[in-house]
């Protein structure tokens, strides 16, 4: 093989590698890049070769830092790999593994750009699954070992509710008041160590949005709040544990009423998507969610409320995750938030085979 056949081999195997590739010199500025490198940044090859390697940093979320940070390790290592975050046309996370080698050959430094955005999803999945096992199999024995307390507090305080309301009548409201709360957390605590105790059935998933809508309505105008629906008359009956679904989506439509003080609108959404899935959107006109504190929603006892525990969303999760279904959430701060869930249509194949 002569040297012409020898390059135009190594080209071919450069142009064509499914991972992104870009060679770069002393002075950080790109030589050249392969078409999956390409497609990673988002900018035409013409357009990057000469320019610094940290000037289209715009598509990259951690900035011209991160990538500065990266090569001053490789100049001192001889090799470095890092994870960088770059953002898709639909302002989505993609992470890729970057590895790079200093001085391949003649000067030339040499990075791999590796797509890790499923392996990152499906280990937040499994860290967040570990996480509700924990806490489902710790969960019957604090529920109970607070219940049983609870059980007596409550019978004496019916035993005394006579001269306690001729006497105390606030302090007896606000006693039964927070009795109630402490019963509804406990309630939370069980589900999450039953999660099995569901009774599937085929039902009108628009009709389980309706009531659960329809209960809300009282309260939501309380606060000077409109729902404003649009169901997709195309979805099939799902199979479902109707009522574990109305939890979810009261849990999230309390929250949205709850973060408009002063009113505003709840738009809610069901649609039958192309990929076998239906989709149920809720959205709020609140003040929106930092980024960072998304990634932390459904976890233990994490909330943004002052006086929330957390456990409402966490429950969420555990009867989605039942369903084979997923929970995303897009924010925008000062503009509202949106929750998206989606549930497969085929579940009940899906159980069956199982």
């Amino acid at each position: 093989m002569n040297f012409h056949e020898s390059e135009h081999k190594y080209r071919q195997i450069f142009e064509h590698s499914v991972d992104g590739l870009i060679l770069w010199d002393y002075e950080h500025r790109i030589i050249d890049l392969n078409l999956a490198a390409e497609k990673i940044i988002g900018i035409k090859k013409d357009r990057l070769i000469g320019n610094l390697l940290y000037e289209p940093h715009t598509i990259l979320e951690d900035g011209k830092q991160k990538i500065l940070q990266h090569i001053e390790q490789v100049l001192e290592y001889g090799q470095f790999c890092s994870t960088m975050t770059f953002k898709d046309e639909e302002g989505k996370n993609r992470y890729f593994e970057c590895s790079s080698t200093f001085d391949v050959w003649g000067g030339i430094n040499f990075t791999v750009l590796k797509d890790i955005t499923d392996k990152v999803g499906i280990e937040e999945q499994l860290r967040k699954s570990d996480t509700l096992n924990v806490i489902g199999e710790l969960a019957a024995g604090i529920a109970h070992e607070i219940r049983n307390p609870m059980t007596a507090l409550k019978g004496f305080i019916q035993l005394l509710e006579s001269c306690i309301i001729k006497e105390h009548p606030m302090y007896y409201q606000v006693i039964t008041s927070e009795l109630a709360r402490m019963d509804s957390i406990i309630n939370e605590f069980l589900i999450l160590a039953k999660p099995h105790a569901t009774k599937f059935q085929e039902k009108d998933f628009n009709q389980i949005i309706r009531e659960t809508v329809d209960l809300l309505s009282a309260q939501a105008v309380l606060h000077n709040v409109q729902f404003v629906t649009d169901y997709d008359s195309e979805i099939p009956l799902v199979f479902c544990e109707p009522n574990q679904l109305k939890k979810v989506f009261i849990n999230v439509i309390k929250n949205a009423i709850e973060v408009m003080p002063l009113g505003g609108k709840i738009t809610v959404t069901t649609k039958k998507q192309d990929n076998g899935q239906i989709q149920i959107s809720i959205q709020d006109e609140g003040s929106g969610i930092p980024k960072e504190m998304i990634k932390k929603l459904g976890e233990p006892f994490y909330t943004t409320k002052d006086q929330g525990t957390g456990l409402g969303l966490m429950v969420s999760y555990r009867i989605i995750n039942e369903h084979q279904g997923k929970i995303r959430i897009d924010s925008e701060e000062g503009k509202g938030t949106t929750f998206y869930i989606e549930l497969p249509l085929d579940l009940k194949s899906k159980i069956d085979r199982d």
